[in-house]
């Protein structure tokens, strides 16, 4: 490593500790303080704490970008740990965090392109649009008049990632010794993020999804300019459409937001369940809506091609395949939990997985799964049962690194339909595209 490639690796992890001591005694000082404030006075100080707080951690993972801004995003999207205060700043990070000066972008479109953006469009926006954990996003029109979105990575985010990465494990390497979180889980998060800086790979994907989407018409997915781009410069079709925030301030009807989130669950099986890749980030950042229900998918670098098969997981579960002999559990755990799953420890699961089947994959064919993603209750049980299969698998060290992506395309979707407020028919998408062997593969 190079002298500048340590002092950057220093620099961000000093940054990480100083934020964390900050944090620390700005909280000590706050709770000296509420002992000579009334108890009024103290909620109206804890909002503020909160605030301030969450702001500024905000604004310390928006500079650093790279995997400490992806956790913030993916933290945002966690609504049972993090206060209300907490997840409103950090859901600013996708598309509002500090990117880089004009000049600086022109150099780096200059040094993977070989000449400045204005050289090679009709018309290029200095300023940025979006500004996300590894890259910035501007407006441009060809040299033939077509409107594009064009990103462009920041400088050495590559090897801020590698420097992030052996900060972590050194983080974590007790709980790596005591086998609740495998060096293998790291390194699989590692490798997805890593990937996410070859934009040709992303571009690759791109047009994979493309093409494997396009029977649901009312996707919208960018198409890719290969000519003006490279691993580090991605050129693509500009989407029109509105983030969600600004589609939910235009009031849409409740049918509109039922009709999206039905569309963005049928999508998202079809992935799983025709193409066997996914689109793991499900951060609303990532959504464009449109009035006439038409919904853009965009940002394609972080993509899991499963190796494990989801529709035989999906086929046990329903009948419950784990009663049928021995062989047949120890057949079931080992898709559930990998092949090298101890058979002794992920057979106390079997438990969890009876109740896991009862709520999401009822035997009564008149059992529709109905969830309103506004109201809390509605989904409380599935979440319940969810948090305390993790609780299970953490406790017997049974993290599957192969399920690391596909959970997190999970909570981003139970999120995203959250914050959408669409109630939708489960049992109906799945009626619609269930399970079935694959028709495609991924190259």
């Amino acid at each position: 490593m190079n002298n500048s490639a340590k002092g950057g690796a220093v620099s961000r992890g000093f940054r990480l500790g100083k934020l964390g001591f900050s944090l620390m005694g700005s909280y000590m000082g706050y709770q000296v303080q509420n002992l000579l404030l009334g108890e009024g006075e103290r909620t109206q100080r804890q909002v503020r704490f909160r605030q301030r707080a969450s702001r500024r951690v905000r604004e310390e993972l928006g500079v650093l970008k790279g995997p400490a801004m992806k956790l913030g995003q993916m933290l945002s999207m966690q609504t049972k740990i993090l206060p209300e205060e907490a997840l409103q700043e950090l859901a600013t990070l996708q598309m509002q965090a500090p990117g880089m000066h004009a000049t600086l972008a022109r150099a780096q479109f200059k040094s993977s392109l070989g000449k400045f953006p204005e050289e090679m469009f009709r018309k290029f926006d200095p300023e940025p649009f979006a500004a996300a954990s590894l890259g910035q996003v501007h407006r441009a029109i060809t040299l033939k008049g077509e409107k594009v979105a064009v990103k462009i990575q920041y400088p050495a985010i590559r090897s801020a990632i590698e420097n992030d990465f052996k900060l972590l494990k050194s983080a974590t390497l007790p709980t790596q010794l005591t086998g609740h979180v495998p060096a293998a889980l790291i390194e699989e998060i590692r490798r997805g993020i890593l990937e996410e800086t070859d934009y040709l790979r992303e571009a690759d994907n791109l047009e994979f999804f493309r093409k494997g989407l396009s029977g649901l018409e009312y996707m919208v997915i960018p198409r890719v300019y290969r000519e003006l781009s490279t691993d580090r410069v991605l050129t693509i079709s500009y989407i029109e459409g509105e983030s969600l925030g600004d589609f939910l301030k235009r009031k849409p009807s409740g049918a509109m937001r039922d009709l999206l989130g039905t569309r963005i669950l049928e999508m998202y099986r079809t992935q799983i369940y025709r193409l066997n890749a996914l689109h793991a980030d499900h951060h609303p950042g990532n959504y464009l809506f449109q009035s006439d229900g038409h919904i853009g998918l965009v940002d394609f670098g972080c993509v899991k091609r499963m190796s494990f098969n989801l529709s035989e997981l999906d086929g046990c579960h329903c009948r419950r395949s784990w009663r049928e002999s021995e062989a047949a559990a120890r057949h079931f755990l080992a898709l559930a939990y990998g092949p090298r799953a101890p058979y002794s420890r992920a057979r106390k699961m079997l438990p969890m997985m009876e109740r896991m089947s009862d709520a999401f994959y009822p035997q009564s064919a008149s059992a529709d799964i109905v969830i309103d993603y506004r109201d809390p209750k509605s989904y409380a049980k599935f979440r319940e049962i969810s948090r305390q299969h993790q609780k299970l698998v953490l406790q017997n060290k049974l993290i599957n690194p192969e399920f690391a992506f596909l959970i997190r395309a999970n909570i981003g979707l139970g999120h995203l339909l959250h914050e959408l407020g669409a109630t939708v028919n489960i049992s109906e998408v799945r009626r619609r595209v269930p399970a079935a062997p694959l028709i495609g593969h991924y190259e």
